[in-house]
């Protein structure tokens, strides 16, 4: 929650190679998860408030990954309440999946204002892009995977231009990884020396 506005934050957090890549990720980040890294992102899902939120892609990976798995994870990401965020899809077979047809940033921002705890979003493709574009995303956590690869780029063109501060950064929770963190520079800062 934040405590400046007594809303939700919304946390975004995303693989990404060494040059920038977060396009299928399962196909080169497989072998760098370990349990640590499955520890760590379990804690930030009961964190959360039980409310994480996805565009259709990542919808369509997870729900296609998570329902027959087992294990603490898999069991809290199965249970918890999830939103897909889709124009053309019609219904979510995964548990607690509900899907919005609605302007994403307008149904983010005012899921924001719900009372709870953090709002998740996985990855960066065209919803973590609008909710960026939007100024929604509270915290960026990137987890960098030390490979080079072809694929998508974190960032489509002609993304806005936005600032952050490097809150945090150190080793990731499996062997090779590097964990940053940030947080938007509001524009009232940008510049002011502060």
């Amino acid at each position: 929650m934040n405590a400046m506005t007594g809303s939700r934050r919304l946390v975004q957090t995303a693989l990404v190679s060494l040059n920038g890549v977060i396009g299928e990720p399962l196909r080169w980040a497989g072998p760098y998860f370990g349990p640590g890294s499955a520890q760590h992102s379990l804690e930030v899902l009961r964190r959360s408030g039980a409310m994480m939120l996805m565009g259709r892609g990542t919808y369509e990976l997870f729900s296609g990954q998570w329902p027959a798995a087992t294990g603490p994870y898999a069991e809290h990401i199965n249970a918890m309440k999830k939103y897909v965020f889709s124009s053309t899809l019609q219904e979510a077979d995964w548990s607690n999946t509900s899907v919005v047809a609605d302007d994403p940033a307008q149904a983010v921002a005012a899921l924001k204002n719900t009372p709870g705890g953090d709002l998740i979003v996985y990855g960066h493709g065209r919803f973590g892009q609008t909710l960026w574009d939007a100024g929604l995303v509270d915290e960026l956590t990137l987890t960098v995977v030390p490979v080079v690869v072809d694929g998508a780029p974190y960032h489509r063109p002609g993304a806005l231009p936005r600032s952050w501060e490097l809150v945090g950064v150190g080793p990731g929770h499996d062997p090779g990884l590097a964990v940053l963190t940030y947080r938007p520079v509001r524009p009232e800062r940008v510049g002011s020396g502060s």
